[in-house]
C-alpha cells in the first residue's frame, strides 16, 4: 500500500470500506481482539475510533497512573507489554513491572503501526460509528459504510468512564474548589487540605501519589462511600506456582466458607485479600491489586468519611447522603468517582448482528478479548463459539465477585477442553493461568494442581450457593 493509513475504497468516489470486520473502538479489548484475529485468519479489518489514536481511555488517563496488575497480563497476545521485565528496585523489587501511562500509549501506538503495516488493518481515527455499518469522520464529515457480509465488533458495551471525561457526580457551589484527578499534578498553591472522593483504584492512586510527594496524612480527607477489598499484588504474578497457588488457596477456603464475608476474612488470613481499615468489613469487591507498601501508606490516613456519596460541595463543607462534613475553606476536592467498571447484564458475545466483547476468564479483559479473536478466527459456527466462550462479568459487591469467579472458572474449563485453544492459551502471557509447554515441573506446582483438582468443583458449588443467597 502506498499509504497504509488510508482506508481502501472500491472506487475513489465511493464511500465503502472493503473489509471483513469493522471493529468499533481501538481500546485495550478491541486491540487484543484484532491482534489475535488477524494473526490467525486471512481477513481485513477496519479499526475505528472517535479518538485520534489507539489506546482508548489511556489517552486521557491521569499522568501518574500505572497498571494495577503485572504488565504481561495487559495488551495484545502477539507482543508482551514490557517484555516480561522484573522490577529491580523499590518496594516491589522482584515483582513484574507495571507499565505507566506513557509506556502503555507507546505500546498501543507501536502495535497499531504493526497492524496497519501488515496491510490487513486500516485505522480510522477521529470517526464516529453511527450504527448499521455506517461511520463518519469527525474531521471531514464524510460517511463510510461496510459490505453486508462485514461483521461488526463492539466493546463499547463495557466502555469505562474516567474522571477526565466525566462530570463530577455532585453539585459544586461557587467558591468551592473541585478538580479531576488528572489535574492533581497541576496544583501549585499547596492547599491546607486535600479531599479525595472515591473508593476505588483511582482514589487509592491519588492518595498514594499525595503521600509519596510529602503531603501529611492529616492533610488528607478520604471520602469512601464503601470500603474495598483488594488483591495482594505479590500473588497476582505471571508465574504458575504463584498465581495458581493463590487460586488453589482461594478454592480451598471457599469450600468451607459459611458466608461471603467469612470467605473474604479467610482470604485475608491467607494474604490474598487486603483491606485498608481492619475495623471495617468491606462491601465492595472490584478487587484491583494493591502493593503492601501502598496499603501501609493508605492506613496512615485517619480522616475517612463514610456518610455515603457526596451530593454537593460548598466552600468549607460537603453535603453527603447521610450528613454534613466540615472541610477546610481552601480544601482541594479531587474527583475520582467515575464508574470505571460497568455492570450491564451479560449477553452472548456472538450475536446475530454484532460481536459484543466481554470478559471470559474472570478479571482479565485483554485475555478474554484475545481469546474471542482466536476463536472467531478458528471456528465457523457462532453457537459453538458462544458455548466455548460464555461471558463472565466484573466484581462489584461480594456476591458479584463470587459470581464472576464461578463464571470465569467454568468458562476456562469450557475453552480449555479444546486442544488447540488450550495450547494457544498456555503460550499467551495475557492468560494468568497459563502453564507454558516449556514449564519445568516442580513439587510445588504438582501440589497446586492437586489442590485445584480436589477443591475447585466443590468451591464453585459453594460460591454459587453463597452468591445466590446474598
Amino acid at each position: 500500500m502506498d499509504n497504509p493509513q488510508r482506508p481502501c475504497f472500491r472506487g475513489e468516489m465511493k464511500r465503502r470500506l472493503e473489509v471483513d470486520y469493522l471493529v468499533v473502538g481501538a481500546g485495550a479489548m478491541e486491540m487484543a481482539f484484532t491482534d489475535a484475529l488477524v494473526d490467525h485468519a486471512d481477513v481485513r479489518v477496519a479499526l475505528v475510533d472517535r479518538r485520534y489514536a489507539a489506546g482508548g481511555h489511556w489517552l486521557s488517563a491521569y499522568p501518574f497512573v500505572r497498571l494495577h496488575q503485572a504488565s504481561p497480563f495487559y495488551g495484545v497476545a502477539s507482543t508482551v507489554l514490557g517484555g516480561g521485565r522484573i522490577q529491580q528496585h523499590g518496594p516491589e523489587a522482584g515483582l513484574h513491572e507495571r507499565a505507566d501511562q506513557p509506556a502503555i500509549t507507546s505500546y498501543y501506538s507501536d502495535r497499531l503501526t504493526a497492524m496497519v503495516e501488515s496491510g490487513r488493518v486500516d485505522f480510522l481515527g477521529g470517526h464516529d460509528y453511527l450504527g448499521g455499518g455506517t461511520l463518519r469522520s469527525r474531521v471531514t464529515g464524510q460517511s463510510f459504510d461496510v459490505p453486508d457480509r462485514c461483521r461488526v465488533v463492539d466493546a463499547r458495551y463495557l466502555s469505562p468512564d474516567i474522571p477526565a471525561d466525566t462530570p463530577a457526580p455532585f453539585a459544586v457551589d461557587d467558591g468551592a474548589r473541585v478538580i479531576t484527578v488528572n489535574e492533581l499534578v497541576l496544583v501549585d498553591d499547596a492547599p491546607s487540605q486535600y479531599v479525595i472522593v472515591g473508593s476505588g483504584k483511582t482514589a487509592t492512586d491519588a492518595c498514594v501519589w499525595l503521600l509519596t510527594h510529602g503531603v501529611d496524612p492529616d492533610a488528607i480527607c478520604w471520602v469512601r462511600p464503601r470500603d474495598p477489598w483488594m488483591l495482594n499484588r505479590a500473588l497476582i504474578q505471571p508465574t504458575p506456582e504463584i498465581f495458581l497457588g493463590m487460586v488453589a488457596d482461594l478454592m480451598t477456603a471457599a469450600t468451607t466458607a459459611t458466608s461471603l464475608p467469612d470467605l473474604f476474612l479467610h482470604l485475608e488470613e491467607r494474604g490474598i485479600m487486603m483491606r485498608v481499615d481492619r475495623g471495617v468489613t468491606p462491601t465492595m469487591a472490584k478487587a484491583p491489586t494493591l502493593g503492601t507498601w501502598e496499603l501501609e501508606l493508605l492506613r496512615s490516613i485517619d480522616n475517612v468519611v463514610r456518610l455515603g456519596h457526596v451530593e454537593a460541595v460548598h466552600r468549607g463543607r460537603l453535603e453527603m447522603q447521610f450528613g454534613t462534613v466540615r472541610v477546610a475553606p481552601d480544601a482541594c476536592v479531587v474527583h475520582c468517582a467515575a464508574d470505571g467498571l460497568k455492570m450491564p447484564s451479560r449477553i452472548p458475545i456472538w450475536g446475530s448482528e454484532t460481536i459484543t466483547l466481554q470478559p471470559i476468564r474472570a478479571g482479565f479483559p485483554c485475555f478474554g478479548a484475545a481469546l474471542a479473536g482466536y476463536v472467531e478466527a478458528t471456528r465457523e459456527d457462532d453457537a459453538v463459539k458462544n458455548t466455548l466462550c460464555p461471558p463472565s462479568s466484573y466484581g462489584n459487591t461480594l456476591a458479584d465477585w463470587a459470581r464472576m469467579t464461578v463464571l470465569g472458572t467454568r468458562a476456562a474449563a469450557s475453552f480449555g477442553a479444546e486442544e488447540d485453544i488450550a495450547a494457544w492459551a498456555n503460550e499467551v502471557a495475557l492468560n494468568p493461568s497459563r502453564i507454558p509447554a516449556s514449564t519445568v515441573g516442580s513439587m510445588r506446582l504438582d501440589d497446586v494442581r492437586g489442590r485445584l483438582a480436589a477443591n475447585t468443583e466443590r468451591a464453585l458449588w459453594r460460591l454459587d450457593e453463597l452468591s445466590s443467597s446474598a
